[in-house]
């Protein structure tokens, strides 16, 4: 079974801007690119991923995915996060790859075995997996297989959304809520539970 994993990534200058409250711009510029980079290394420890693939407008992101061993997809246009997945998705089922999971970039407690955890779920396709946010509301992972089984549809509330689509396509939907899967970063109290946890040091 062939599997990409799919991380879109804003501009590092401009992501996180929620958290301008608590950091500077360059600080929220350094803290984008560690969790960049952390995600890409955590993901290339995975060998049930057979290819990691950033989609991106900001130049220096896609040259750290590159670094990173990673395939790389450049927006066009106006950033619009569920249009430029969409079209990474094309790109890896061009290499005639069986599923897709996207994996934002901010999930500063991320592991191994959350990824393992997805890919475990993921069978008797078509199954769709997806994790919550940790309040229930948002898709902080998703695991499709077939890839394009389901439409994208991230934003705010997208986990039920995600959840009546797989339905409606008539896919087996599996539901994974792991606390560190659950925590993403985008608003101060989420920087400081991360501080709080021993060894972080965002």
């Amino acid at each position: 079974m062939t599997i990409w994993a799919i991380v879109p990534v804003k501009p590092l200058r401009r992501g996180k801007s929620r958290l301008s409250g608590a950091l500077t711009e360059d600080e929220r510029t350094v803290l984008n690119q560690e969790l960049l980079e952390r995600t890409l290394k955590t993901l290339s420890t995975v060998k049930e991923l057979d290819q990691v693939l950033v989609v991106s407008r900001d130049p220096q992101a896609l040259t750290i995915a590159r670094n990173h061993g990673a395939k790389t997809v450049q927006e066009d246009g106006q950033s619009h996060l569920n249009t430029a997945l969409t079209r990474a998705t094309v790109v890896a089922q061009v290499h005639a790859t069986r599923g897709v999971l996207v994996l934002p970039a901010d999930l500063p407690l991320l592991t191994r075995d959350d990824v393992l955890a997805l890919v475990d779920r993921a069978v008797k396709p078509p199954v769709v997996v997806i994790a919550p946010d940790r309040h229930g509301k948002g898709t902080n992972a998703l695991l499709m297989i077939p890839a394009g089984t389901i439409e994208y549809d991230f934003g705010e509330g997208s986990f039920q959304r995600h959840c009546d689509r797989t339905i409606k396509a008539g896919a087996r939907l599996e539901i994974v809520e792991i606390p560190s899967l659950g925590l993403d970063l985008d608003l101060p109290e989420d920087l400081e539970m991360v501080r709080k946890i021993e060894g972080m040091k965002l």
